[in-house]
C-alpha cells in the first residue's frame, strides 16, 4: 500500500535500490507525498465529471450536481435524476449517460466498490465495464483510492515524459516501452508513478 509517508518512502527507497536513476530523482526532487482519495462511488463520479474540463469547471459542475441531486456519495440520487437535471448541472449528454451508468452499476450491485478483485487486472476489468471509465481512470482509482502498490498507469502522458527524463531517454518512451521497462520495478510501480508526477512538477517549476 502507498497511502502514508512511511510506505511511500519505503517504496521509493526500494526503487532507488533497483535503479540508481531513481535515487538521483529522489535526491533532486525529494520524496513525494502519497496521493489519497476516498474509496467508493463519489471518487469515480468525480473522475467522470472532471474528464476534459478544468479543475475549476469540474468543481462548478460538482456543486450544481449537488444542488440538483443532493448527496453525491449516494449513487441512488444520480440514478433517479432526470436527464434535464444532469444537463442543468453542466454535464454533457455523454457525461450524463456515464454518470447514470456508474450509478446504476453500483446500485444494482454489479459493481461492488467495497469488494473489487484483489488481482489488479481483474479489478481494472471490473471498473472499465462501466461506460466512461477507461483503463487510465481505473488505474488512478486503484492507485489513489485503494492505495494499490503495483498499479502502473503507463498511459499517463506525464508519467511517460518524466520516466523518460529520469532514465535519461532522449525522447518520450511509448506506453508499450514503459510498460516493459516497469516490469523490473514490481511490486513498487505505483510509487514509481507517484514519484514521476512529483518529479514532473519540480521540472515544470524549474522551467
Amino acid at each position: 500500500m502507498v497511502t502514508t509517508p512511511k510506505t511511500m518512502r519505503t517504496a521509493c527507497d526500494a526503487l532507488a535500490t533497483m535503479d540508481p536513476a531513481f535515487a538521483k530523482a529522489i535526491e533532486r526532487a525529494g520524496y513525494p507525498e502519497p496521493r489519497v482519495r476516498e474509496r467508493g462511488y463519489g471518487t469515480l463520479l468525480r473522475t467522470i465529471v472532471g474528464q476534459q474540463v478544468s479543475v475549476a469547471a469540474a468543481a462548478s459542475i460538482w456543486r450544481k450536481l449537488e444542488e440538483q441531486c443532493g448527496d453525491l456519495e449516494q449513487p441512488a440520487n444520480v440514478a433517479k435524476a432526470s436527464d434535464e437535471q444532469l444537463r442543468a448541472a453542466g454535464l454533457s449528454r455523454q457525461k450524463a449517460s456515464y454518470a447514470r451508468s456508474l450509478a446504476e452499476e453500483v446500485t444494482s450491485g454489479r459493481l461492488d466498490l467495497a469488494n473489487l478483485p484483489a488481482d489488479d487486472e481483474e479489478a481494472i476489468a471490473a471498473l472499465t465495464r462501466v461506460k466512461g471509465i477507461g483503463r487510465w481512470s481505473a488505474e488512478i482509482y486503484l492507485l489513489f483510492a485503494e492505495g494499490r502498490a503495483d498499479v502502473w498507469p503507463a498511459g499517463d502522458l506525464a508519467v511517460q515524459i518524466e520516466i523518460g527524463r529520469i532514465l535519461g531517454h532522449e525522447a518520450r518512451p511509448s506506453e508499450k516501452a514503459i510498460r516493459e521497462l516497469a516490469e523490473a520495478w514490481r511490486p513498487h510501480r505505483g510509487a514509481a508513478a507517484i514519484l514521476a508526477w512529483h518529479h514532473y512538477k519540480v521540472d515544470m517549476a524549474v522551467i
